[in-house]
């Protein structure tokens, strides 16, 4: 009987799915599932046993084939110590996650951020280049760097925070203290927080084709604010390709378009931002990919 060549596997842990896959010696996913998270320090640790478990059978593996096991999750994530901090929407303070559940399946347990996770594995699944500049627009507003295939972390596990740039002339309070943070325009939050509690981005996009003078006015500030995100990253990072992930792209020609013709718009301003061909950066993450669990699965090797 041939033995298999060790695998990976990495998982996306978020608020109300996590999505977890096998990834061959090759870099291919082998296997692929999804399902809710359970909430809390046990929750989230069994919900990543179960996934784990769940894998090998699907897989036809054993965890004598697999070689490592990623996470990626949101919150802030040192990567080195293996801990989370102040993932609040899956009820975490504070979590020893890598090593709590190594010391259950007893395999080598790496943690990354989930937009950090997502620019790992958007870059190697789009075979990019050079620099890569994430940027997630989802609940909330956040980005992710990778640099000739190697992530960028930083000091505290806070790299690419920048949705809690106090920026924002509107200055609308923020749930970390802050006024005027981009993600009080720029993300899902901002639309329930100051558009409509109940409303998602396909409502705003129905309401604002019909006129409504408050969806025309959110979706503009949710143009306009991931425009300035993307600004900000080309001007700091000056990134090859900047990738738009998260929920909200899915919104598509009216969010998508709307940013390239905001960009393009402050080109034709300014000879300065014209040379920097901001818009032509731009690609989208492809629906359904598993960027994130792809590059939690990767994160063996940095």
């Amino acid at each position: 009987m041939t033995t298999p060549r060790p695998a990976h596997i990495g998982m996306d842990i978020g608020g109300t799915k996590t999505e977890a896959l096998v990834l061959d010696a090759d870099g291919q996913v082998e296997a692929r599932i999804s399902f809710p998270t359970e909430q809390g320090d046990e929750g989230v640790l069994g919900t990543a046993e179960r996934a784990i478990a769940a894998l090998c059978e699907r897989s036809g593996r054993t965890l004598v084939d697999v070689s490592s096991v990623g996470i990626g999750i949101p919150g802030q994530v040192d990567h080195e110590l293996g801990t989370v901090r102040h993932a609040y929407n899956i009820g975490i303070d504070e979590l020893d996650l890598a090593a709590r559940l190594q010391e259950r399946i007893g395999l080598p347990v790496s943690l990354d951020n989930d937009v950090t996770a997502a620019a790992i594995g958007a870059a190697h699944l789009m075979e990019l280049p050079g620099t890569t500049a994430y940027l997630n627009l989802g609940t909330g507003i956040a980005a992710g760097f990778v640099i000739d295939d190697q992530p960028l972390r930083g000091a505290h596990g806070i790299t690419g925070e920048i949705g809690h740039l106090a920026i924002d002339p509107l200055g609308r309070p923020c749930p970390c203290g802050q006024t005027g943070c981009l993600e009080t325009v720029a993300s899902g939050s901002a639309l329930k927080s100051f558009w409509h509690p109940d409303g998602d981005g396909r409502v705003l996009l129905a309401d604002a084709a019909a006129g409504d003078p408050a969806a025309v006015e959110a979706l503009s500030l949710l143009v306009t604010g991931a425009a300035a995100g993307i600004r900000l990253l080309v001007m700091t990072f000056d990134p090859h390709t900047l990738v738009i992930g998260g929920g909200l792209r899915m919104l598509g020609a009216p969010l998508l378009d709307g940013i390239r013709d905001t960009l393009d718009g402050w080109a034709d301003a300014s000879p300065f931002l014209a040379s920097l061909g901001m818009s032509d950066r731009i690609r989208i993450l492809p629906d359904g990919s598993p960027a994130a669990a792809v590059g939690a699965a990767l994160s063996y090797r940095s």
